[in-house]
Formats: structure tokens, sequence, C-alpha cells
């Protein structure tokens, strides 16, 4: 089950990830609430947080997510994800290696800063 959090800004779609994660939690859950933020953001960040009680998730909810992040490379502007499932804190981290400064796994107990990293303002660079 994947539930869609509140209090974040309406650029962050953020989602937990509880029990067995399907194919159509992505369809009924993920896929409308970040498209619907595309149609008032031209970038969106993600905070997804994978809870305790998590067990496994569907191949047909890994090929949703993949198609929806193919779908977007270009519409996302940072995302923070909080685990501490082993084999997802590495998938995060091979992704982070391809996106440098746009994806950060935390664990668990950093669940707060994760927040904080995810809704902060871009750092602005001046020459």
């Amino acid at each position: 089950m994947i539930e869609a959090l509140k209090d974040f800004p309406d650029n962050v779609a953020a989602f937990a990830y509880h029990g067995h994660v399907t194919k159509a939690d992505y369809e009924t859950v993920v896929i409308p609430d970040i498209e619907d933020k595309l149609t008032r953001h031209k970038r969106v960040r993600l905070y997804a947080q994978i809870a305790p009680d998590f067990t496994g998730i569907d191949p047909g909810a890994v090929w949703e997510d993949t198609k929806l992040g193919a779908s977007h490379f270009l519409s996302w502007e940072r995302a923070a994800v909080v685990t501490d499932v082993e084999w997802i804190k590495q998938t995060g981290k091979f992704f982070a290696f391809m996106m440098p400064g746009m994806l950060h796994v935390f664990p668990t107990d950093e669940a707060a800063k994760a927040r904080d990293w995810v809704v902060k303002p871009p750092t602005v660079i001046y020459d």
C-alpha cells in the first residue's frame, strides 16, 4: 500500500510505502498525484519513505516506477528516499550516482533531515 503524505509543499510528491506495494498502488496513488503536480509545476520533488512494515513490491509496481521516472526524467528537481531496507538503499545509491545532488538516501532515523533537504530552496550559485 502507498499512502500519500500531507503537509509538504505543493511541489513535493510525498509517499509512505507500507506492507506489500502493487502496480495498482502506483496507478491509483503515485501517478495521479505526480501528474497533478506537474500541471502546476515544471519540476517536482519526491519524498519516499519506506515504512518499517514494508514487506515487498510487485514486479508490476517496479515497472510502473521505472516508467514514471523515465517519462518525466527532466521533471525531477530532487528526491529523498528514507529507508533501512538494504536493497532499496543500494538501488537509491546507484541512481544517486547517475544524478548527483538530485537524489539522497537517508536512514529511517534521519527522516526529519530528509524532509528538510527535499523541501529546502535550491542553492543559487553566482559567478
